[in-house]
């Protein structure tokens, strides 16, 4: 049984997303690098709680996690955009239609597994990064004006989550675990949060170094978190806004659609808030003006989801895709590319 990374094929002429890994063997196994990142993670969030009962800190890290990542201003842009959503829809579909349902349980697991995971990942990194790579502190930054720090090392935390998005799309293993968060053909602002827990582990570690470097021991403002977390979560509605002239710098739906799109290129429109790094790195697309929003989801059908024949909505289900990633399939079936519109 020989795993084996092969360039994406092409089914009815359109590109697979990511890499795929072939597997010559008939049976399914686990994939030793899904447990590693599980191990990795289980370890750092071990070494964050342990240090936290120690200080005694653990329930106050816990809530101030919360607080920057569920503030109200996050939930009523969830909230908000939904209404939008409604009201200037990219793509028509029904108010209960199977892929809000299954993101709105995603943003359950979100609120009670992932939120509290990465705060105590946050937690590790910064531990760990502070106490062993100290030298990587930028001398001098404490002279800078308040607005200059946080504002460079926002943008070089932007930066830092684009190499993760990348190296997401880039490496088999990573992308194992990523799919799942393209294989939505329902986009809509909870899109966000559909997502597989430890998937968080390569964007969190990166993101640390800029706040080490520019910031050493202080942490951001809160305030300014949340912000982040907003503009990186709006650009998955189901909306065709382009942002006009602020859309070459910031974002937007329309952009991030392309990313999302079925028969796109895989590898642009990673940014997360800003389309900088895309600029930079000659992986950016525009949208353009006036265009039909593209149909989204995984061609290869590598991830199981719920749009299945039988009409019907199974809750079920998400334990199935959060459990996919562990295990290397025999074989991978393509789904038909849905009709256009």
């Amino acid at each position: 049984m020989t795993l084996v990374t092969v360039p994406a094929p092409h089914w009815a002429g359109v590109p697979v997303r990511g890499p795929v890994v072939a597997d010559r063997s008939d049976r399914a196994r686990l994939s030793l690098s899904t447990l590693g990142v599980a191990a990795a993670t289980s370890g750092l969030v071990w070494m964050a709680v342990s240090s936290l009962e120690r200080r005694g800190g653990l329930g106050s890290s816990l809530a101030a996690g919360r607080a920057e990542l569920l503030a109200p201003l996050v939930l009523g842009l969830v909230v908000a955009t939904l209404l939008c959503e409604r009201r200037w829809p990219a793509e028509g579909r029904p108010v209960l239609a199977r892929g809000h349902l299954h993101d709105g349980t995603f943003f359950a697991l979100h609120v009670i597994v992932v939120v509290p995971l990465m705060t105590l990942l946050g937690v590790a990194f910064a531990q760990l990064l502070g106490t062993h790579v100290s030298w990587l502190e930028v001398p001098g930054t404490a002279s800078w004006p308040g607005w200059l720090l946080l504002a460079v090392t926002i943008v070089l935390m932007d930066g830092a989550n684009w190499l993760a998005h990348w190296a997401d799309h880039r490496f088999a293993p990573l992308w194992r675990l990523h799919a799942l968060h393209h294989s939505q053909e329902e986009l809509s602002v909870l899109t966000s949060f559909r997502a597989h827990p430890l998937s968080h582990l390569p964007g969190f570690l990166l993101a640390t170094f800029p706040v080490i470097a520019l910031m050493g021991g202080h942490s951001m403002a809160p305030a300014l978190i949340t912000g982040y977390i907003c503009l990186g979560t709006l650009p998955h509605a189901n909306l065709n806004w382009s942002f006009g002239p602020l859309g070459r710098i910031v974002v937007s739906p329309a952009y991030h659609r392309l990313h999302h799109a079925l028969d796109g290129k895989d590898g642009y429109n990673l940014g997360v808030v800003l389309t900088v790094w895309d600029v930079l790195a000659r992986r950016a697309q525009f949208p353009t003006k006036g265009a039909p929003a593209t149909p989204t989801g995984l061609v290869d059908g590598s991830v199981r989801t719920e749009q299945t024949p039988d009409g019907r909505w199974h809750p079920g289900l998400l334990m199935t895709q959060l459990v996919e990633p562990f295990t290397i399939g025999p074989t991978v079936h393509p789904r038909p590319e849905p009709a256009r519109p």
